[in-house]
């Protein structure tokens, strides 16, 4: 569905779950020390920030469906 036609639109949520992903990365790539309290209170934040929007991206991703739920992994 598009969203001109007024539904949800997968675009832009895998754009900013992507950049949370990416945000989450460059974070642990940096080379403040692991144990500083500000360091991972930052990546608390960044990690619920992308879990936030994977859990959006996979509701839309769930409309789809007949049973409007996301299949369980297999794994």
């Amino acid at each position: 569905m598009s969203e001109e036609q007024g539904g949800p639109v997968l675009g832009p949520t895998l754009a900013e779950w992507l950049a949370a992903r990416s945000e989450t990365m460059r974070h642990l790539q940096s080379t403040t020390p692991l144990v500083e309290a500000a360091w991972v209170q930052r990546l608390a934040d960044l990690l619920a920030t992308e879990r936030s929007w994977q859990d959006q991206y996979t509701e839309l991703i769930a409309l789809g469906r007949r049973d409007g739920r996301f299949p369980p992994s297999n794994r």
